[in-house]
This record gives structure tokens, C-alpha cells and sequence, in this order.
């Protein structure tokens, strides 16, 4: 990680020798050559130093006052592997407090570095306020690939009944990032696998879930979980990484489970990890995901979770792309209540391979052409800035389409980067839409992550990036957690790919892991190719535009279509409840946004419910698909209050909350209702 701000100070080298503390914030750190303890009002972790080696002895959630360890852990974590025992390493420590990127909460950060006779190990503990994850980093020495689970550690079964099948041995060293013992004898594991490149996938959540006895198992995710069933008390841990299929540094697996030891191991090298304590089951699961992911990107009201137009979802692709049809997307678009005027591939001099006027250039861009990103000398004659004008003039901003160079391991990262950064001081643009990524080896990772840094650190953080997850090898979404939004899914009613409750779905299964308003959601133009649904009570025709808008507004919102060419309809509609959710976005996006309901289906009631983080109010949308049933009932998860006043925002019906239960009457199918309830 590369520093970008320390505030109130502080980095500092301290000897092993004595016992030291730092706090900050709420956070602290306490050393000394045996023990280091890291911590906040939330949680605690403790580790024994032996020979500049850690091996985890507590992780305390203060909130339930549960200690989740039951002894210390069986060998060092972080470990590359291979046997490093007896050797003398000299401990240095240093911290940062403040702001280590410029789009992070401010935090404490420690760093240990154990120096041997033959290499060196670095440490990096970082913790935040408002987060009960205590994130860390590991490097130093030659870490050999992860190989499976030894048949020592887990034996076949052949019907001979005797203890112990599977005890591992405990004079094996393996590589581990964390090799914990847990406390409570009854849990519930369970395996998310996500999957991105939406060009291909549609369903992106599967779950799995084990009670183990003795069961012994090795799986490959970046979030896993655990939950006492008695008390609702669990474990996530997450992997700050890509997703396994797309990471260039490869492990077969992060998780291994010895059911009968209850011990977890967390491995993979190369990427940094957390494990944060959580309760209150799955809301209070969900909750705790997005405080941390809103630690390593701050929500800002003024910049994120806006509603974001793009003219490539009409299907026309370049060929429209001109001065004077982005100045009817601007006055369209004021009009609708976009903040964002975002122009897609076809701004720039240089032909891609998505061209409507035949094949160009597809990651090679430099090389195809070194001037392919100035401004298309007939299109944009004047260049962009009589655009950027135009939509500051209406309340908005103006955005673009970019694809950083994948040739040569990204090596043209800082051109591309200056380029950006060049359309930010000189044009205004603070909106990228990132495309073409392939992130196939270590070096690419590491230039596409220093041309994001340089982006963010040299714009403090203003310039906001769709990270475009449809296709290639990609961070997707918690390898550039700090960068923006996810740019999810291309759907075309063109190829009758786009149906509504689709992509509600995915807003559905993924919210549970990824923060919402991390998650740039489609709506479309309805009206469009409506031949091609016929007979399908589904259809996107049979949605009101309104309740397009309103089935991606807790997440940013995405208006893919050109705004120019859109019926009438949305602009009688669609305005008004724009309105009433920019007055309601920032509560919107600083509560816990939980999916409520049933998972979208086209044929249940569900919905959204975003609860302060004091808990006394709460907005949500609920949705009636295609059902019989004109009322419906739920509990607020997280919300304190059993009575309390309902609020109508937008959409048709009536709601009331008593008892603890909010009771909503829909009227009509493919309807919804946007409630305020305090």
C-alpha cells in the first residue's frame, strides 16, 4: 500500500525491547518482543511473537463479548511455509495514523518487520474506528505454491470404525495466513462463491453450508463465514482480492476445515485479508460487510451513489456519438434528474473493436494508434469541455469511457493515467467507466493498481471509477474496493438479454456481500425491440418506468439508454421519484442496506431496507412481482422501534408499521413502494 496522507502525525521506529502503545481514534496497538495486540471498541486480537513469527492466541468481539478462540493456534499465521523455526529475528515496528489513501477513513496502521539471518517478514496490521475488522498484509520469504491437504491430515474412509479419523500432524508447517482454534463447539460454515464476467454469467451467488462433525474440507472464495446457530454470533472472513478464477497470483484453495478440531485455516499468498466479528445473525452479518468496505472506500455523499446515464445500452454504439448528440443527452438528462452524462466508447480519436463501423483496436490502443485517446477531431471538434460546461450549467457532471493498456503487462500505465488526469484539470471530467482490463499476470495487477493510485491521489480522490466487471481478468469486486462502483452487467433488450427481475436479483444476492451502493445497476429503456417479448408477462414493457428506476435506486443507478430517445413516459414519471430519493440517497447509503423479502423471482414480494446506524429509522422499497397477494408483511431487520411512522415517498399503495411489523399494501403487480419509517 502506498501512503497517501498521515495526519496528527506519527511514523515512528520503536525497538522490541520494551513494551510500547499507540492509539488513535479508538484504535490501539501494543508490542513488545513476545506479544502484539491490536484493537478498537469493537474488537481485540492478540498474537505471541516467537522468532519474529505470530501465532494467534484471542480474537475477542467486544460488542458480544465473545472470545472465538479457544487456545492458541497450532503453528505461525502468516506463514509462506517451509520450516523457519530457530532463527533469531530482530523486530522493528513503526505505525501511520490518518488517512492512507484519500478515499479511506482515517485508521491505524502497524508494520512489523522480522529480520533474519536470511530474509525478512513485514507485517501490516490496519484497523479502522467504526470496523471490527482488523485487516492484514503479509510478505517476505520464498513462498512456495499451496499444495492440497496432505492423506496424513484426512484419511479415507474404509469402514473401520475408530476415533480421530482426521487429526492433522501437528509438527507439519503449512503455509497459513491465519491458523485459528475456535471456541464454540456447534457452528455453521458457509462458502459464498461469486462469480463476475456477466457476459456469460447471470446467476452470481452460490452458497454452501456445512454443521461438521468430523468433516474435512478445502474450498477456494473470498468470502466465507462462520455463525454460532445458538446466538447468531459469527465470523467473515474476506480475501481483498479477485475473485479466485482471475487472480494473477493462484491458490487451489483459502479455506481448509478440520471439523472435529474446529480449526480454520486461511491461506492464498499475495493478497491482504480480514476477519471481522459480527451479530445479530444475517442483517448484523450484513451490516458488518459494508462498514468495512465503507472503511476502505468513505461514502461520500456529494460523489458516490449518483445516477449515472450512458448512451451505449441503446445498442447504437459509436455511431450517434457527436457534440450535438451529447448536447441533447445533457438537456434529456437534466430533465430525467441524471447526475452523471457519461459518453461510452466513440469520444475518442482512436476506432475499438466495438465500432460500428467495423473492427479496430481492443487493448492495444497505444500501439494501434498514439493519439486514440484525444478527441475525435470531427465528432468533437471543439473538444470535451463545451460538454463539461453544459452539464455543470444543469446540476451535472460529465463522464467518459476508458480502456487502460493491456499490452506489455499494462506498462503504458502512468500515460494512461496522466491522460485522465489531464481531461480532470483541463476538461473537468471526474467520471471514468474503466473497459478492456486484463489483468493476466502480477505486474499487470500491480500497474493497474498504480494507475488508479496515481488517478485518485493526484485528484484527492474526486475522480470516480466504474469498474467495468463483464468480461476479461478483473479486480472485480474486492480487488479495487477503493476505486468505485462495479459497472455489473451489459443487457440489451436488442438480444432479449434484459429482463427487469433479473437484474433485481443480482442486486438481491450480491447485496447481501457487496455494499449496494458499490454496485452500478441497469435500467433500461422498456419501450425498446418490446416485439421480441411477446406473450411474456415478465417483459420489460410491462414495468412502468418508475418502478425500473426504483428497483436499482439502493443501489447507483445506472440509466443505460440514450435519454434523448426515451418515450415521454419517463419524464412524467420518473422525475418526481428522483427527487424524492436524491432528499433520502445519503441516509440511503450511510444505514445497512439488507435485502428483505424473498429473492426476486418475478413472481414474490421483496425489497430493500437501508436502517440508520443509530437505528431509530429506516427507508426502503418493496416490490410486488407478478402475485396474488395485495398485502404483505415483514420485520424491519435492525430497526429498534416496534412503532413508528410510515412515510409514502413514491410508488402506489399504503404502509404501516406496528408491533414491530411493517405491513404494505401494493394495489397493482410490478408495482412498488418507496417508505420512510421513524
Amino acid at each position: 500500500m502506498k501512503p497517501f496522507l498521515t495526519v496528527l502525525a506519527a511514523l515512528f521506529t520503536i525497538s522490541a525491547a520494551l513494551a510500547e502503545r499507540v492509539e488513535y481514534l479508538g484504535c490501539y496497538a501494543e508490542w513488545s518482543e513476545k506479544e502484539i495486540t491490536v484493537g478498537n471498541g469493537l474488537v481485540e486480537r492478540k498474537w505471541t511473537i516467537v522468532d519474529g513469527l505470530l501465532i494467534a492466541t484471542s480474537l475477542r468481539d467486544k460488542s458480544s463479548d465473545t472470545e472465538w478462540l479457544r487456545q492458541a493456534g497450532r503453528h505461525p499465521a502468516p506463514h509462506p511455509g517451509g520450516d523457519l523455526s530457530n532463527e533469531n529475528r530482530t523486530l522493528v515496528f513503526t505505525t501511520e495514523k490518518g488517512k492512507i489513501s484519500p478515499v479511506e477513513e482515517e485508521c491505524l496502521l502497524v508494520k512489523l518487520v522480522a529480520t533474519g539471518a536470511k530474509e525478512a517478514f513485514t507485517y501490516e496490521f490496519q484497523i479502522f474506528p467504526k470496523s471490527a475488522g482488523v485487516t492484514l498484509r503479509f510478505s517476505g520469504g520464498a513462498a512456495p505454491a499451496i499444495t492440497s491437504v496432505d492423506t496424513k491430515e484426512i484419511k479415507k474412509p474404509d469402514g473401520l470404525e475408530q476415533a480421530n479419523m482426521a487429526k492433522p500432524d501437528p509438527k507439519k508447517p503449512i503455509q497459513a495466513l491465519e491458523d485459528l482454534m475456535l471456541a464454540p463447539q456447534h457452528l455453521r460454515y458457509t462458502q459464498v462463491e461469486l462469480l463476475d464476467q456477466t457476459d456469460q454469467n447471470d446467476e452470481l451467488v452460490f452458497q454452501r453450508e456445512w454443521l461438521p462433525l468430523q468433516d474435512n474440507f478445502e474450498i477456494a472464495c473470498n468470502v466465507f463465514h462462520l455463525e454460532n446457530p445458538l446466538n447468531g454470533n459469527g465470523l467473515i472472513f474476506l480475501k481483498i482480492g479477485p475473485l479466485p478464477h482471475a487472480r494473477p497470483v493462484k491458490s487451489p484453495w483459502d479455506i481448509r476445515v478440520a471439523g472435529e478440531g474446529r480449526r480454520i485455516t486461511f491461506a492464498g499468498p499475495g493478497y491482504p485479508w480480514t476477519v471481522v466479528p459480527y451479530q445479530e445473525g444475517r442483517a448484523g452479518r450484513i451490516a458488518a460487510m459494508q462498514k468495512f468496505q465503507r472503511c476502505l472506500r468513505q461514502y461520500e455523499p456529494q460523489r458516490d451513489g449518483m445516477f449515472l446515464s450512458n448512451t451505449w445500452g441503446d445498442r447504437n454504439r459509436d455511431s450517434r456519438i457527436s457534440a450535438e448528440f451529447l448536447l441533447k443527452e445533457v438537456e434529456a438528462g437534466a430533465r430525467l434528474g441524471v447526475d452523471v452524462v457519461q459518453v461510452d466508447d466513440g469520444w475518442q480519436k482512436g476506432k475499438t473493436g466495438n465500432s460500428a463501423s467495423g473492427k479496430g483496436a481492443w487493448g492495444n490502443f497505444r500501439s494501434a494508434d498514439p493519439e486514440f485517446w484525444k478527441p475525435h477531431p470531427e465528432r468533437f471538434p471543439n473538444g470535451l469541455k463545451p460538454l463539461v460546461d453544459a452539464a455543470k450549467q444543469k446540476g451535472m457532471k460529465f463522464g467518459l469511457w476508458f480502456g487502460p493498456d493491456a499490452e506489455n503487462d499494462m506498462a503504458h500505465w502512468e500515460k494512461d493515467a496522466d491522460m485522465l488526469l489531464s481531461a480532470f484539470d483541463k476538461e473537468g471530467v471526474e467520471y471514468v467507466k474503466i473497459d478492456a482490463v486484463e489483468m493476466k499476470s502480477p505486474t499487470a495487477e500491480i500497474n493497474l493498481e498504480r494507475f488508479y493510485s496515481k488517478v485518485l491521489e493526484k485528484t484527492q480522490g474526486r475522480v470516480v471509477f466504474d469498474a467495468d466487471a463483464t468480461a476479461g481478468l478483473r479486480p472485480g469486486y474486492f480487488g479495487s474496493i477503493h476505486v468505485g462502483p462495479i459497472f455489473l452487467e451489459n443487457r440489451y433488450t436488442d438480444w432479449k438479454r434484459y429482463w427487469p427481475h433479473h437484474t433485481m436479483r443480482n442486486l438481491w444476492t450480491l447485496g447481501s456481500y457487496v455494499d449496494p451502493v458499490r454496485l452500478r445497476m441497469e435500467f433500461l429503456n422498456q419501450a425498446r425491440h418490446a416485439d421480441k417479448y411477446q406473450g411474456d408477462p415478465l417483459a420489460p414493457a410491462n414495468y412502468p418506468p418508475d418502478t425500473l428506476f426504483a428497483s436499482v435506486m439502493f443501489a447507483s443507478p445506472l440509466g443505460w439508454f440514450e435519454v434523448s430517445n426515451l418515450p415521454e413516459d419517463y419524464f412524467k414519471t420518473i422525475p418526481d421519484l428522483v427527487a424524492a430519493w436524491k432528499k433520502e440517497r445519503e441516509a440511503i447509503f450511510s444505514g445497512s442496506i439488507i435485502p428483505i423479502g424473498q429473492v426476486p423471482d418475478g413472481y414474490v414480494w421483496t425489497g430493500f431496507s437501508s436502517v440508520s446506524q443509530d437505528r431509530k429509522s429506516a427507508r426502503l422499497v418493496i416490490f410486488r412481482e407478478l402475485n396474488q397477494t395485495e398485502t404483505w408483511s415483514t420485520e424491519i431487520p435492525l430497526l429498534k422501534a416496534k412503532d413508528a411512522k410510515v412515510t409514502i415517498l413514491g410508488g402506489k399503495g399504503s404502509a404501516t408499521y406496528e408491533n414491530g411489523i411493517l405491513k404494505a399494501t401494493i394495489p397493482d403487480t410490478l408495482q412498488y413502494l418507496f417508505l420512510k419509517v421513524e
